[in-house]
């Protein structure tokens, strides 16, 4: 770049497809758009979406000329639906309390259509409204379609919007993003379906299929922790890794949703989604580049290298359980069987926990041990690396303890941050090992709190980022594997094993690791 680049060109040169690259807010600002939400009426756009855009523009992350259309079937002026997303961000917005200025401005962008999902005439006054709009915007055409609505909806609104003609699969300018909220199937099957069904209509490069957890902070820092520094990729690997541990853990029950979670279970709910994105993001391959594709070929080749569990030996890899009554926190929890909407014998999975091999160079023979649960003891999220012991035990004879092994925790949420955990002698005239810990967290060590996972997600998807989205034949690959447990639990007959709420699983959770000769970290 020539010392006498406009900053129109500086900006222009240096916005690039790299989600690992922290630019000044002139960097990332995008084109003038407009975003659409179906699904405006719901708790979704209440509490996340309209929160994170107007934190958004509190930050100037978004251009002058913009517009937020809500779209659905409640009956809603304008004034109205504004009404509710300035309570909405007063409520759940980062960036409280609101300010006036940038609210008014804000809100002058926020507008709102009533229609229904399956009727096409309901689409054709959405693009007549939208072409008004931008006209008194001065918004050329762009456009975002945020599909926040049942997922039984997914396939039609996409064929309405192309058979309405608001989509153009092989234009890029004027730019159409479509995000589409997950579950993005609940099983391989859907998957593949609602996969061309989509595809059929839009190309893979205008869908952005969104995970949330992909947008949080500590997800990103654990690819900055790999691949920016010299000193843990070495260690990257089964010569060193003994294994690894990943939890993701909620302190509250199914909350009333006993009617969806009897469908989901935390298999498709949790696992399928979050955790097996963390998992492709710990255990993948450094990418040729940081573009979107080169970053999502190597998560799929992670996914792609899950030994398939064999056949009539899924106990042997797979626990599932469910909560009774107990108390966690000082709070009773009443069992899951006793909630709203759930069977009285129902055998779905509040918690479960799997033994994962990969079949790769890098990690042949380290097992990777997953678990997610509700009612848990407390809400956490964390990766962590049990490393290997040292060759030879130097101080086994002379030491009162053994020495523990060395523990690198990427914590995701709360409390974000890092900790490694390694021995040091105790002061005294004796050889007394204890583990001790190095500890990073973001609170305190950049004094500001991080962004929420959607504020990064909508800005990346209005900069025409997709490294933090799901790529269809990742969403397939996933699927593939968890599948075969879903089949496996219809056909067989075993009983889902039972822990008390406030504790940390089954116990045959707990066997799973022994048998190993591991336990799980209580973090």
């Amino acid at each position: 770049m020539h010392a006498w680049a406009t900053s129109e060109e500086v900006f222009v040169a240096d916005r690039t497809n790299n989600p690992l690259r922290q630019g000044l807010v002139g960097e990332r600002l995008p084109e003038p758009a407009s975003i659409v939400i179906f699904g405006a009426s719901g708790d979704l756009t209440k509490r996340k979406l309209l929160p994170a855009l107007y934190t958004l523009a509190c930050e100037r992350m978004l251009p002058p000329s913009f517009a937020i259309v809500g779209f659905a079937r409640k009956a809603m002026t304008d004034e109205e639906f504004r009404a509710e997303m300035k309570e909405a961000c007063s409520k759940f917005a980062r960036s409280r309390p609101l300010d006036p200025a940038v609210w008014d401005s804000f809100a002058s962008g926020l507008f709102y259509q009533q229609g229904d999902y399956e009727d096409l005439a309901s689409y054709q006054a959405l693009k007549t409204r939208l072409a008004t709009i931008d006209a008194q915007r001065g918004i050329s055409g762009n456009r975002v379609f945020y599909l926040s609505t049942p997922p039984s909806t997914f396939p039609v609104a996409v064929a309405r919007l192309g058979a309405a003609g608001m989509v153009d699969p092989q234009a890029d300018r004027p730019f159409t993003r479509v995000i589409i909220e997950k579950p993005f199937g609940t099983d391989l099957s859907t998957a593949q379906t609602l996969n061309r069904e989509v595809l059929g209509v839009l190309s893979e490069k205008s869908v952005y299929r969104i995970d949330h957890y992909l947008g949080k902070e500590t997800v990103q820092n654990l690819m900055v922790l790999r691949f920016a520094n010299g000193l843990f990729e070495p260690l990257w690997n089964n010569r060193y890794v003994d294994h690894v541990q990943i939890t993701g853990a909620e302190s509250i029950g199914i909350e009333g949703r006993g009617g969806y979670f009897e469908q989901a279970g935390i298999l498709r709910d949790m696992v399928q989604n979050h955790l097996f994105q963390v998992l492709a993001i710990t255990a993948m391959e450094p990418p040729v580049s940081t573009s979107a594709d080169d970053l999502r070929d190597e998560k799929v080749k992670v996914l792609k290298a899950l030994r398939p569990i064999p056949e009539g030996r899924f106990d042997e890899f797979v626990v599932r359980g469910q909560y009774r009554a107990g108390t966690v926190a000082g709070r009773r929890q009443v069992a899951y069987r006793e909630e709203t909407g759930v069977a009285p014998d129902s055998k779905r999975e509040s918690y479960v926990a799997l033994k994962i091999h990969i079949d790769n160079w890098r990690w042949a023979g380290v097992p990777f041990y997953l678990r997610s649960g509700k009612a848990m003891p407390k809400k956490v999220t964390e990766v962590a690396l049990v490393f290997r012991g040292a060759p030879l035990r130097l101080f086994g004879e002379t030491a009162r303890v053994a020495p523990q092994p060395n523990v690198l925790a990427i914590r995701i949420q709360p409390d974000e941050g890092v900790s490694l955990r390694f021995g040091a002698k105790v002061p005294g005239n004796t050889m007394d090992i204890q583990p001790v810990n190095m500890e990073f967290r973001y609170g305190t060590s950049f004094g500001t709190e991080p962004p929420e996972a959607y504020e990064r997600l909508l800005l990346d998807c209005l900069l025409g980022d997709q490294a933090l989205f799901t790529r269809g034949d990742e969403v397939e690959a996933s699927w593939k594997w968890i599948s075969r447990i879903h089949k496996a639990w219809e056909t067989e007959r075993g009983e889902v094993e039972m822990y008390d709420a406030g504790t940390w699983g089954p116990d045959e959770s707990d066997r799973m690791l022994l048998r190993d000769g591991h336990q799980w970290r209580r973090p």
